[in-house]
């Protein structure tokens, strides 16, 4: 399978591809590790007349985590330098996002594929979009006007459409505080497929370390784009930690939601499905 013909462009710096994004208009793509972009390409799912390279751009990778605890992403920072990331700068504060690479696809495609370029795709079941939206994480866009920040929940807006305008690129992901008891648990056909339904949730233990002070619950797969479920949220705050509230939150996210019948399994199937991973996403996340 071939794409349809295109004209290549290679960003110089991050204004220049600013630039080339307004020059070009609706029919430009950012293409970096192209792990997605390259794939729907070769399916003509996509047919961008201009692709502009910024792979090549110096200072968008890395990651840091600041004064106040952000953890901050460069947006061509590959999944698989999160996923060996050392201990001093991830720590337990941010061990969900470092353990949830394993679930990326295979090796090749996380040494190639870009935290960015995860986010701007906007794969409902992607592991980055879900992250981003349980841990209220801030997407710093740059373009002709400035730069622009965005948090997780107004960026997306359904299947693969985000609040990006066309002349604008994702520079940084921060994900503005710790969380120490977070998990991610999904369930694909096979090792490295997209996911069916994935679930992550973010737990906060009252100070005196007994029952929870509230949680986060977000899922993937069963809508355009990732939801949090506050419904299930209601169930964890002010409960005590264990099996039977995490099976209760479980169920509850299940029928808060009205997920897809389609080849990869009928809305039921993805309910049994939502049971098990968001209860499971708990017990992982108490674990830590």
């Amino acid at each position: 399978m071939k794409p349809a013909a295109f004209t290549y462009h290679r960003a110089r710096d991050v204004e220049g591809a600013a630039r080339l994004l307004a020059e070009l208009g609706d029919e430009a793509k950012i293409i970096a590790g192209g792990q997605s972009l390259v794939a729907m390409m070769n399916f003509r799912l996509a047919r961008p007349a201009h692709l502009v390279d910024i792979g090549g751009l110096t200072g968008l990778d890395g990651l840091r985590t600041d004064q106040d605890g952000a953890l901050h992403v460069g947006a061509l920072t590959t999944h698989h330098a999160m996923e060996t990331a050392p201990p001093e700068v991830l720590g337990t504060e941010f061990a969900v996002i470092r353990d949830a690479m394993r679930w990326i696809g295979h090796l090749p495609i996380r040494t190639r594929g870009t935290v960015g370029g995860s986010l701007a795709h906007a794969d409902s079941t992607a592991e980055w979009c879900l992250l981003a939206l349980l841990l209220d994480a801030v997407l710093v866009a740059r373009g002709p006007r400035g730069e622009r920040r965005i948090e997780a929940a107004d960026f997306f807006l359904g299947y693969y459409t985000t609040a990006l305008e066309p002349d604008e690129l994702l520079t940084e992901v921060v994900f503005p505080r710790p969380a120490p008891r977070a998990a991610l648990a999904e369930f694909a056909e096979r090792r490295g497929d997209f996911a069916v339904v994935s679930a992550a949730v973010d737990l906060e233990l009252a100070p005196s370390g007994g029952e929870l002070s509230g949680g986060r619950v977000a899922l993937g797969g069963v809508a355009p784009s990732p939801v949090r479920v506050p419904e299930a949220e209601e169930v964890l705050n002010g409960g005590m930690p264990g099996p039977e509230l995490f099976a209760r939150c479980a169920a509850v996210a299940a029928e808060s939601v009205n997920p897809p019948s389609d080849a990869n399994g009928s809305a039921r199937y993805r309910r049994s499905l939502i049971r098990t991973l968001v209860a499971r996403a708990c017990e992982e996340a108490m674990a830590r």
